[in-house]
Formats: structure tokens, sequence, C-alpha cells
């Protein structure tokens, strides 16, 4: 399953060579949605906005994170 993760206005990270911030949305996958929270603190620590899991997770939501989705590891989705 995947675990979405956004952030807010003074939240930026990277990660993985990756940037993350308020205009994108991270992508994790896992297990079920407590080991997708997990990854998320290990990744970010506690300077995230919230989490979505595929199924909680709104279309039309996608178009207030211009830069996309953006998976945290490469490969994973």
């Amino acid at each position: 399953m995947n675990i979405y993760i956004t952030f807010g206005q003074s939240h930026t990270h990277r990660v993985n060579g990756k940037t993350f911030d308020c205009d994108s949305v991270a992508v994790i996958e896992a297990e079920n949605e407590a080991e997708g929270r997990k990854k998320a603190f290990e990744y970010f620590g506690d300077k995230w906005f919230t989490s979505y899991t595929d199924n909680s997770w709104i279309g039309e939501m996608t178009k207030y994170f211009p830069r996309g989705f953006i998976e945290v590891e490469r490969g994973k989705i």
C-alpha cells in the first residue's frame, strides 16, 4: 500500500537526493498505515503535516500540490 505524506509551509526536506516541501506529496510504500507513518518519522522527523492511505486520498486534493507525487525510495511505486 502507499502512504501519502503532506508537509506544512515551513517544512522542507532533502531525502535520498529528492526535495520534499509543501508543494509535493511524499509517497512511501508500506505494509500498512502504521509502518508508513513510522517510515515518515524516520525520513522527516516530526516536520510533516499529515498522512493519507490509498483509500483516504481524494484525487481532487492533487491540485494543491503542483510538484506532484514524489516517491521517497526509488523504485517503490
